[in-house]
């Protein structure tokens, strides 16, 4: 049987960008420490952080900004990030050192075949996805990832009462985000329909930008049941 979460759709769309001088040294310094290299095999997730904790996976922390606070406002939790974007990887590390972060891995590799081969059922105790690419044409929403095929896989990764987290800042996309994770049978909202941002999300400056000029951000919580 063809397993959920593969499909033919990959995660991203690969955008190079330009490395500063900064986060090339990070590169260099940081994927020896703070690096997972993508294999075909499940990863040890405790073995990966050197320590027993509740494992956190995020697919696509951009610049990591956003990531390393709330890394560093929750000590006790291990983060897991998939980015493919070079230079937001390599900011990631830049944080990771600046705060003295030791509480965050990063793979560097498509997040579908991450959850295909590297993550064991189960194992998860949260899910954060924020601000996703919108593919604001509808020709194009079909390349959105949340669909239900995707988070089918998503929710098989999960531990039961564990959470997944998400937000956007285009409305059409929150509403079809709303609607596919209210008809997974295996989940639970935790609200009314959107859910509060938590304290421990903080704002983007790009997230902050939008709401003074009037646009809107919605959060979604569900639960494993």
């Amino acid at each position: 049987m063809e397993n959920p979460i593969h499909r033919h759709i990959r995660s991203f769309v690969l955008r190079q960008g330009h490395f500063s001088e900064a986060q090339t040294r990070a590169m260099e310094e940081g994927a020896p420490r703070w690096g997972i290299e993508y294999r075909h095999e499940i990863l040890n997730l405790d073995t990966a952080f050197g320590r027993s904790a509740p494992k956190v996976l995020e697919i696509g922390f951009g610049m990591g900004g956003a990531t390393s606070e709330i890394a560093a406002a929750r000590p006790d939790t291990d983060f897991l990030g998939i980015e493919v974007h070079g230079p937001g990887v390599g900011n990631m590390y830049k944080l990771i050192e600046e705060k003295q972060l030791s509480n965050i891995r990063v793979i560097r590799h498509d997040a579908v075949e991450v959850l295909s081969h590297m993550i064991a059922d189960g194992s998860l105790d949260g899910f954060h996805l924020y601000f996703p690419d919108p593919w604001p044409k509808k020709r194009h929403h079909k390349r959105r990832l949340v669909q239900p095929d995707f988070l089918a896989g998503i929710v098989r990764k999960l531990k039961p009462g564990a959470y997944i987290h998400m937000a956007t800042d285009w409305e059409d996309y929150a509403v079809q985000m709303l609607e596919v994770l209210s008809a997974n049978p295996d989940l639970q909202n935790t609200a009314e329909g959107y859910a509060p941002r938590p304290e421990w999300r903080p704002l983007t400056k790009f997230e902050q930008r939008g709401l003074n000029l009037g646009h809107g951000v919605w959060d979604l919580m569900f639960t494993r049941r």
